[in-house]
């Protein structure tokens, strides 16, 4: 998962903020929720003891392990890395096994990219060595590739589309210019990168190509490596292009896990799939296509940093594409490793991280492995000196997460019965470094992320983790062109309450257990101050450059093991799990009131239309070189039916309310109560998630059946919250719209009752 850059002028502003934001705000309460006073006591010092035993050095020599050699799947090192990690686990006193799915995981046979006309230039695909870097030179490593892609021998004109999202579409057709039959060429960025030929091969295109701008992660965002942790002319973004917006996984066994024997669909079938040729190049490479190029100038927005003028074709440009694959099976082996609870075994804590990269994948994911590592061996140490944790810890290490999220959602899919009865939070991490805790998930679990950052100190500004984090917003709500939420966040910051985590969407290993399973879920990671976006998937994720761009010191993988921990153990120890339901129904409202803009916006965005349709000012605003006709008028925005949703968001609050009451006058009294009241509760807490999704799913991707977090089927990674009725709105589906306010609001109705039975369980036998 990419983290979101944050650059060095905003750290040091942060800083600033930090200082008076630490005096202003009172100390945390020694308490923390879900345990009496005295039990917070013990289970603090229990997090002391687990502290001690993290070791950055270990760390550090663990990522050089790990990221010595390619690390793909179905590497030689892919399974060998698996292996070591269940020796450590079973040598810390895990119970460890390696669960292996067989997955369908192309790879490219022949690849090639040739331009043939106006001049010829054979394309490189090849990333060399660096100066510096040890691992760089080594083979084994797969050439540069997007991985479920078709196969392809196509020759055609080429065409630039910017990034290739739906609006560059639509300035191309304002110039004239259509990509039907022709190869687009693209630049990473503005949105994933497998809607970029997907949105390609709707509008007609026969194949795509994407390449790396240096204005976006080149020399003009600083030095490139091995000078800088830029990307080189020569660095290549790989990645996936299948359509994990329907469903991620093995796009062969949809729904169901890739055990072996299973029961696999013809490549035909398989709905994620691309059918066209799709390859990433260089801006090495990309630069002489580009050239080549005629036509229209390309729009100012659409200008990268190569020194040249951009053009958009088609033509004179053509381009030469071949791929071939092996369209075989292969192994992915996901470590799974448990410590059984000892009061509540029927109840997990699952925490994961995955292990395959691109190449090396020092960064990602290996800088959030390492951490995982550093916390398995410290709460091993705790068990052998006689610590038992109430609840059972699992911890996992996902393989084939750079595909397509396959080993955790097979093994998620695979187990899916015994999580939904037993799992109450599944804790996911990726890419680490250093900067700014970066956290998202079930706004359920939103105060304890909260408290397990207030106790963390941050190992370069000496204040904790969450008071940076706060900072860190206060400053970017006060920016010049900060959104509105940003503003929000960053009055909510200033405020001295919890600060808000954001919502999941895709691209790391929660998708299956949050989306599909409806298992609370977290995903954590520092990052912000260090240069790893230019060599994201490329040959040079690698030990050297983390080492020296990533977290020199290696103080922010402890962090993130400190705040992980914190957060395992407490959700394994609390004597009633720490949920707060009041923040889940708080960051609804805001959601909803966010549809009721969307749909407003989407009555002006209409009427405007139509005003300038109807006095004929389309034609002052087009081409006059290049008449084009009027654009389609724009549908009435009917009156949405959100008086369902209001009135379960409302309901909601008041029953949140009543909830939180009677959890304090539990807490107040020390969760006295009968074992069997107690564990009841705990069992509800833990399904509470559950009841947020529905059976049949979101339209037209059954596979996501949460009915607040999903990534957007136009967004790849980005969430869409209340995606049922957001999609539908800003698609201009106005029925669909009003069905799926009513969905959603019966399932928050589902919720709220649910939501009230735990009151009335908290409530029961009160002295």
């Amino acid at each position: 998962m990419k983290q979101i850059p944050l650059r060095p002028l905003l750290a040091a502003l942060s800083l600033s903020v930090c200082v008076g934001a630490a005096a202003e705000n009172p100390a945390p309460s020694t308490g923390l929720l879900g345990f009496t006073e005295e039990g917070s006591v013990t289970q603090r010092a229990l997090e002391q003891r687990f502290d001690a035993q993290l070791s950055a050095n270990e760390m550090r020599d663990w990522l050089k392990r790990l990221s010595a050699e390619p690390n793909q799947v179905g590497s030689p090192h892919d399974k060998a890395n698996a292996e070591f990690m269940l020796s450590l686990f079973k040598q810390w006193g895990w119970d460890a096994r390696i669960e292996t799915f067989d997955v369908l995981y192309p790879t490219p046979k022949h690849v090639a990219v040739e331009l043939v006309a106006p001049t010829t230039f054979k394309a490189m695909l090849h990333e060399p060595p660096v100066a510096g870097d040890a691992t760089s030179a080594l083979s084994g490593a797969l050439p540069p590739y997007n991985v479920y892609g078709a196969d392809g021998d196509v020759t055609a004109e080429l065409v630039y589309v910017n990034y290739g999202m739906p609006d560059d579409y639509k300035e191309l057709a304002r110039h004239g210019v259509d990509v039907k039959g022709k190869i687009v060429i693209v630049r990473y960025g503005a949105g994933w990168r497998g809607l970029k030929p997907e949105l390609a091969y709707e509008h007609g295109a026969v194949g795509c190509l994407i390449y790396s701008d240096p204005r976006d992660d080149g020399y003009f965002a600083g030095d490139p490596y091995p000078k800088g942790g830029w990307r080189p002319q020569e660095g290549v973004q790989r990645g996936s292009v299948a359509k994990m917006q329907l469903y991620p996984g093995d796009p062969t066994t949809p729904g169901y896990g890739s055990t072996p024997g299973a029961k696999h669909l013809a490549l035909k079938d398989a709905k994620t799939l691309l059918k066209i040729p799709v390859l990433p190049i260089s801006y090495a490479d990309a630069t002489p296509l580009l050239q080549a190029l005629g036509g229209p100038v390309a729009p100012e927005s659409w200008r990268g940093a190569l020194p040249m003028t951009y053009h958009i074709g088609a033509g004179p440009a053509k381009v030469h594409l071949v791929v071939e694959s092996d369209w075989s099976l292969k192994p992915v082996y996901d470590v799974i490793a448990t410590i059984k609870g000892a009061q509540e075994p029927d109840r997990w804590i699952v925490r994961g991280n995955h292990h395959d990269g691109w190449v090396f994948g020092a960064w990602d994911p290996l800088s959030g492995m390492i951490a995982e590592l550093g916390e398995a061996k410290a709460i091993g140490a705790l068990v052998k000196s006689g610590w038992k944790p109430r609840r059972t810890i699992v911890y996992t290490s996902w393989d084939g997460e750079e595909p397509g999220l396959l080993g955790s959602t097979e093994w998620a899919e695979t187990h899916a019965k015994e999580l939904q009865k037993k799992a109450v939070m599944y804790l996911n991490s990726d890419t680490n470094a250093r900067g700014f805790l970066q956290a998202e998930g079930s706004h359920s679990l939103q105060h304890l992320v909260n408290r397990a950052a207030a106790d963390v100190t941050d190992p370069e500004k000496g204040v904790s983790v969450l008071e940076r984090r706060r900072a860190q917003m206060r400053v970017a709500g006060a920016a010049p062109h900060a959104k509105p939420e940003m503003k929000e966040d960053a009055k909510i910051a200033a405020e001295g309450g919890d600060v808000p985590i954001g919502a999941l969407g895709s691209g790391s290993d929660y998708s299956a257990f949050l989306e599909h399973l409806g298992i609370a879920s977290v995903n954590l990671g520092f990052g912000g101050e260090d240069d790893d976006d230019g060599i994201y998937h490329s040959r040079y994720d690698s030990f050297d450059h983390f080492d020296r761009f990533g977290d020199p010191g290696f103080k922010y993988e402890v962090a993130l093991a400190q705040v992980a921990g914190r957060m395992v153990m407490r959700m394994a120890d609390a004597d009633l799990l720490p949920m707060r339901f009041g923040d889940f129904s708080a960051t609804l409202d805001h959601y909803v009131a966010q549809l009721h803009k969307v749909a407003d916006e989407e009555r002006e965005k209409a009427e405007n239309q139509h005003k300038l349709l109807d006095a004929h000012d389309y034609e002052l605003v087009s081409d006059p070189t290049r008449p084009v006709a009027p654009p389609e008028r724009l549908s009435d925005v009917p009156k949405i039916n959100f008086a369902p949703l209001d009135a379960a968001a409302k309901n909601l609050k008041a029953s949140a309310e009543a909830f939180q009451a009677a959890y304090a006058a539990r807490a107040g009294d020390g969760f006295s109560m009968p074992a069997r009241q107690s564990a009841r509760i705990n069992e509800l807490m833990g399904r509470m998630e559950q009841a947020l999704t529905d059976a049949d799913g979101l339209p037209g991707r059954e596979w996501f059946k949460h009915m607040i977090y999903a990534p957007g089927l136009l967004t790849g990674y980005g969430v869409k919250t209340v995606p049922g009725v957001r999609e539908a709105l800003e698609a201009r589906n106005w029925q669909q719209a009003d069905e799926y306010a009513a969905i959603t609001a019966r399932t928050l109705d589902g919720y709220r009752a649910d939501l009230d039975k735990l009151t009335a369980l908290l409530q029961q036998d009160k002295r």
